[in-house]
């Protein structure tokens, strides 16, 4: 296994900046095997999923993480939040810019008013730990002072925040958006429901790290990074009731790719997850996965090459033609291992 097995071409303006209304319009390519593709909307998907199958989603909310503060020195300073460590979320792991500059026990502030302390680096040497301070409740701090933490590839403003959260998202705590989920509406959920297409849910902490290039020469060797995840115990006999049933089990995004085989894989179904899924991997729950176009050279694009194989490169080469709109706001595939 090579980087270069998972490395392609990526113009530019290919990358979507600004999400697409209303949101289930986004294009959808379903994978029908051997590279031949059907060019369909989001929209269709209660006429392309069948009855009986169950729809899983990542229901976590993205917070207001990036704060642009002021140190005491009257400096600026940036600190995006990736991870709480406490019930309260008042102590958090985040990046801090400059990292090399701010001192531990050093406050920055937004207004005069004192939002950050700092504190030691973490064990992994790029990140610190700090504290959210005030009497307010901490997402209300987050909501007053901080803004949403688009990816570096999105250069457009976002008028409204709530574009970058899917419209089921419950549970606050993540530092990107499960992007696959920001195509559904209600009035979509509602057709599918109507044609016996269950839902479920599952929570997945995505952090930046889930975004990041590979590392090293040899992908196997990259260190996976970890996340909190929860999969209630009727999600979980769901999929299963499903499969049994002959029905499948359709994944919405490969975070809930990541709660569902991580569950399976390690007999919890909650925890932390290193679970890196490359080409080989026994697949137990997913057989159907939706999903955004990815970045070049990442673990994502390694979970699409485990799930359908080297066919990923056609399906992408595909859409490069057919000028689909790629990662965060963009357009998404559908894809079924039985393919």
């Amino acid at each position: 296994m090579q980087l270069s097995d998972f490395d392609y071409e990526l113009p530019a303006d290919r990358i979507a900046q600004v999400p697409i209304e209303p949101r289930d319009r986004s294009r959808l390519m379903v994978d029908s095997g051997a590279g031949a593709v059907d060019h369909r909307h989001v929209g269709d998907l209660d006429r392309i999923l069948e009855p009986g199958d169950l729809m899983v989603l990542n229901e976590t909310r993205v917070i207001p993480a990036r704060l642009r503060l002021q140190r005491p020195t009257g400096g600026a300073a940036e600190v995006l939040l990736l991870e709480t460590r406490d019930d309260d979320r008042r102590h958090w792991e985040a990046l801090v810019r400059p990292g090399g500059k701010v001192r531990v026990g050093e406050v920055l502030s937004s207004g005069g008013i004192g939002i950050i302390r700092m504190g030691e680096r973490t064990a992994a040497g790029d990140t610190f730990s700090v504290e959210l301070l005030g009497d307010d409740d901490p997402l209300v701090t987050l909501d007053r002072h901080g803004e949403m933490p688009l990816p570096p590839y999105i250069g457009e403003r976002l008028d409204d925040p709530e574009r970058y959260q899917t419209v089921f998202a419950n549970e606050p705590g993540s530092a990107a958006a499960p992007t696959a989920g920001l195509h559904f509406t209600p009035e979509l959920f509602d057709r599918l429901e109507a044609r016996g297409v269950r839902r479920a849910t599952v929570e997945l902490v995505v952090g930046l790290d889930t975004f990041q290039p590979i590392s090293t020469d040899n992908p196997l060797d990259h260190p996976m990074h970890t996340e909190r995840y929860r999969v209630p115990e009727t999600t979980m006999q769901a999929c299963l009731d499903t499969r049994a049933a002959g029905g499948r089990v359709v994944a919405v995004g490969t975070t809930a790719v990541r709660a569902l085989e991580s569950a399976a894989a390690r007999g919890n179904l909650a925890g932390r997850t290193d679970l890196f899924i490359h080409r080989g991997f026994e697949w137990k729950v997913v057989d159907v996965l939706m999903t955004n176009f990815h970045l070049p050279r990442t673990t994502l694009l390694m979970m699409i090459d485990a799930f359908v194989g080297d066919r990923w490169r056609t399906l992408y080469e595909i859409a490069l033609a057919e000028h689909y709109r790629f990662l965060s706001f963009g357009d998404a595939m559908l894809l079924d291992r039985s393919r």
